[in-house]
């Protein structure tokens, strides 16, 4: 069984996540055309630096429901349900799992069902396998990647989605977010939850001492890290210890460089890593990488550094931060949540820049996949895929929604607003992690596979030949050849 990046970087916030008013975060992908990615990007690069405001529920409510705590306007309809009961299965923790418990409490309202919530450990298909074997499946599990769902399907674990439900999904979801739920044409997951993972966080006050400017493209990011460079701060901090965040970083590379198609043979291993076009994203990442002091403790400090702590120190130390720029997804705003910066003023993003034609959009996610068909689970998986589900825990911070329906103005400050239209405004032209769809032996394992072997990329940029060489041969392993 493999387990999902997604699930190990989950870890790696859950250490902030209490103090954080939005939770951690899990990861969202399929398809693409390239005018939807301009747009997004676009949308992204208008207002992402706009002040931010904190990220509790912008009403003072303390339900999340808005409206001094007046139940939302139903724009869908459920069943009452008295007397039933479900389970929801997930790997949540924290404040993440407090604020899924609101929305699940508004779901009893509505259908006077009792759902109660069963903390998963990771990998969750290991749980649910022994759960379903103890004879005890939760009824509603929330899987982190489309490998996950293929998984339960095979399993003969998952349960198609019923008339209900997948009208619901097909009226609020892009084409491409209902494809990654589906399994031999079949529809088994509604992504509740999604990351935009195409984003790089800066200090505004490194960046104002300076006199950079935000890039869109690769070469003006080259720009802005030597201008803050010249200032004497060093340009990129780099969780290099958790190797899910050296993934991320080619993968963004990788699309934007070798385009929609080539990311999706890679990621079924359809062309080898050895490919001239994994060379070349190598090569860009080497610009970065390679360059002396423009990470932060250089290569052997990156590789000793979490993802938490290569956050924190971009955004503490007053004038000298550690580094100007980290990259990764939304939900790096939980981990500032634990400086004293406010997102939207001293910690600013901007979408990660075109390296090729457009901007990459990179994303992850969490999909309700039915275990046990029932009325009451058809109708969970109806409530999960509706605008009004999606504006509880927007209101709540720390959630991204792909559901093209919900209002924007869910969302509690203005950088959240804009990231989640950007990734809505994305359409189908988003990418899934490409680590996420990979066997965990070659894209999940902490020292193993691609982790280990963009670590020792990171060690030694020069060797470009040799770490295709180690990513092919891993990868021919994992996917059975």
């Amino acid at each position: 069984m493999r387990t999902s990046s997604t699930m190990r970087k989950r870890r790696a916030v859950k250490k902030v996540t209490s103090r954080a008013t939005g939770g951690a975060t899990s990861k969202a992908v399929k398809r693409s055309t390239r005018a939807a990615a301009t747009l997004a990007a676009g949308a992204l690069a208008l207002s992402l630096t706009a002040c931010g405001g904190d990220d509790d529920n912008g009403s003072g409510d303390k339900d999340g429901q808005g409206d001094g705590g007046k139940q939302p306007a139903a724009t869908v309809t459920l069943p009452r349900l008295d007397g039933e009961s479900l389970e929801v299965a997930a790997v949540w923790t924290g404040a993440e799992q407090e604020n899924f418990k609101k929305v699940l409490a508004e779901f009893e309202k509505r259908t006077g069902a009792k759902v109660t919530f069963v903390p998963a450990q990771d990998p969750i298909i290991n749980f649910l396998g022994s759960k379903i074997a103890g004879g005890a499946p939760p009824d509603v599990a929330m899987l982190p990647q489309p490998g996950a769902i293929k998984q339960a399907v095979d399993k003969g674990w998952a349960k198609p989605l019923g008339a209900e439900a997948t009208k619901e999904l097909t009226e609020n979801y892009s084409q491409g977010w209902q494809d990654i739920g589906k399994v031999a044409g079949k529809q088994y997951g509604v992504y509740y939850k999604a990351a935009n993972k195409s984003l790089i966080w800066y200090n505004a006050q490194v960046f104002e001492n300076a006199g950079a400017a935000e890039p869109k493209t690769w070469d003006e990011l080259l720009t802005a890290a030597q201008t803050v460079y010249d200032s004497g701060v060093t340009p990129f901090s780099v969780g290099g210890a958790d190797g899910w965040t050296l993934t991320d970083w080619f993968e963004n590379v990788y699309l934007s460089q070798a385009g929609p198609e080539k990311y999706d043979q890679l990621a079924r291993h359809e062309i080898k890593w050895t490919d001239p076009s994994v060379k070349e994203a190598l090569t860009t990442l080497a610009e970065i990488w390679g360059k002396k002091d423009y990470v932060a403790g250089g290569a052997s400090g990156a590789l000793q550094t979490e993802f938490p702590a290569s956050v924190t120190q971009t955004f503490t130390g007053g004038d000298q931060p550690k580094a100007g720029m980290v990259y990764e997804g939304d939900f790096v705003q939980v981990n500032i949540g634990e400086t004293e910066a406010e997102v939207g003023t001293d910690a600013k993003v901007f979408p990660f820049p075109a390296v090729g034609d457009t901007a990459p959009v990179v994303s992850g996610g969490d999909a309700a996949v039915i275990l046990e068909d029932s009325k009451a689970s058809q109708a969970l998986a109806t409530w999960l895929a509706s605008p009004d589900a999606a504006a509880i825990h927007a209101k709540l911070g720390g959630y991204l929604s792909p559901n093209k329906n919900l209002d924007a103005s869910a969302y509690p400050n203005d950088v959240q607003k804009k990231i989640a239209e950007a990734l809505v405004a994305a359409g189908d032209d988003f990418r899934f992690d490409m680590s996420d769809q990979a066997p965990q032996a070659f894209g999940g394992t902490p020292g193993k596979g691609e982790w280990k072997a963009l670590q020792d990329f990171l060690k030694n940029p020069k060797d470009i030949a040799g770490t295709q060489q180690r990513l092919e041969a891993d990868a021919a392993a994992a996917y059975g050849g």
